[in-house]
């Protein structure tokens, strides 16, 4: 109950839905009684006339007045509903012992109510100019019975149309709404590195304001890390420059003559600046991926990716006598940016090697399926735990216990692209058993996208 009233008082809609509901049950219910309680003295009062009428009619025709009992044999007709018409005579102060009913002879002229045997009659009482005064009466029970299905019928409409405006109330604030919740929906699709400005069309005037402020939070957010990637990206270009001079350096100063001491210093040192080189590199790539400007795209094959990528980085693979090589048929075509795709593929096939100890293997493979094309790389790796997976596409995380250099950006490169791409990247264990169960990355893409 605390759940559903939180929803409520947090909700526009559910609120002015409960409040709308609220009103017109409320109203209805106030109508509901007092068109029954009009609709019931109405019918009451109609009855009322009917007595009076007949006494008219009996008194202008000069009609006789049985005083025998009524009989119970009248065919189609219901002893219960009757009405009676007899003479009040005066004997003794009442009626005649022969009449159905007991009526004293001073009842006053008009309309009233009076009880025999503890049951209330209504009676229409009237002295003629000549004749004895006659009294016109029908039970009460059967007139309110009359009377209270009259006034049911008049409510009946008022159960038949509360439901459907309540419907209808819900499917207008529904239909009201629906721009809003097109735009949250909007939202939520939308990859992080689309700051675009929300449009305001069908936006009620009352929004607007409100969505007119976060168009201006966009467009500072999209400043603000427009600003931060071209410092990434200009000071990766600059920083690249002197690195290269001090690898020169240092390649011309390992032609020296020097101590063993001073070799070994200086490999390290040219180790160093090849690890700086490569991280420069990694965040080039990283600024390019995140880029939204519009690149030129086209029909990419995918084993022509593989076979690029496999060209750049068999002589890693060898050095660790690494078995690198595409499993089944990659014929596969995508419709992508094909520098983007080749550093995708790259970055991951990359990793795959870095992280697989000697002697090991990296498989590629592709497939479609619904629409998208699967990109899929296993390795006989350590893997990466689970509790891990989703730190690991944080830009510089690496994951604990690794001896292996790297920058941390591989899969933060990745991911970006995939994003721009409109595709996802699953990690899972590869098809390897302990110690080394693999890793297995899969990257689903559209066949066909559009938005790089």
């Amino acid at each position: 109950m605390d759940g559903l009233q939180g929803k409520i008082g947090q909700s526009i809609q559910l609120r002015l839905s409960v409040w709308l509901s609220a009103a017109i049950l409320v109203i209805a219910l106030a109508a509901g009684i007092f068109s029954f309680a009009a609709a019931f003295q109405e019918a009451n009062e109609l009855q009322d006339d009917q007595l009076g009428q007949l006494a008219a009619l009996i008194h202008r025709y000069r009609l006789p007045v049985s005083h025998a009992p009524i009989p119970e044999d009248i065919p189609n007709t219901d002893l219960e509903s009757l009405i009676i018409v007899q003479a009040l005579l005066d004997h003794n102060g009442v009626a005649r012992a022969d009449n159905t009913i007991v009526l004293p002879a001073s009842l006053p002229d008009g309309i009233q109510t009076y009880s025999v045997d503890s049951e209330p009659w209504r009676l229409f009482v009237t002295t003629p100019a000549a004749g004895p005064r006659l009294a016109v009466g029908q039970r009460t029970a059967v007139r309110d019975e009359i009377a209270r299905d009259s006034a049911l019928r008049t409510i009946v409409p008022f159960g038949i149309l509360v439901p459907v405006l309540l419907l209808l109330v819900g499917a207008l604030i529904r239909r009201m709404f629906k721009p809003i919740m097109q735009l949250a929906t909007e939202l939520n699709l939308r990859s992080e590195q689309d700051l675009a400005a929300l449009s305001e069309a069908d936006i009620p005037s009352e929004v607007r304001p409100f969505i007119r402020e976060i168009n201006q939070l966009l467009f500072r957010v999209g400043r603000s890390v427009a600003l931060q990637r071209r410092f990434v990206a200009d000071a990766a270009h600059e920083l690249r420059s002197p690195l290269t001079a001090l690898s020169l350096q240092a390649e011309l100063l390992s032609a020296a003559d020097m101590s063993a001491q001073g070799k070994q210093r200086l490999g390290v040192l040219q180790n160093g600046l090849r690890r700086a080189q490569a991280l420069l590199e990694q965040l080039l790539a990283l600024a390019r991926a995140q880029e939204v400007d519009v690149q030129q795209i086209g029909k990419v094959s995918i084993g022509r990716i593989f076979r690029e990528v496999l060209e750049d980085l068999i002589p890693l693979a060898q050095a660790k006598h690494i078995d690198v090589g595409v499993i089944g048929d990659a014929g596969v075509s995508i419709v992508a940016s094909e520098i983007d795709l080749k550093t995708l593929v790259k970055n991951i096939v990359e990793n795959a090697i870095r992280y697989t100890p000697e002697g090991g293997r990296v498989d590629l493979s592709v497939n479609s399926a619904k629409g998208h094309v699967v990109l899929q790389v296993d390795d006989t790796g350590p893997g990466i735990a689970p509790e891990e997976r989703a730190r690991v596409f944080d830009p510089f995380y690496r994951v604990v216990g690794s001896d292996e250099v790297g920058s941390g950006l591989g899969l933060s490169i990745v991911a970006a692209i995939a994003a721009r791409m409109e595709g996802t990247v699953m990690l899972d264990q590869s098809a390897g058993e302990e110690p080394n169960p693999g890793l297995r990355v899969k990257v689903a893409l559209p066949s066909g996208v559009s938005n790089i």
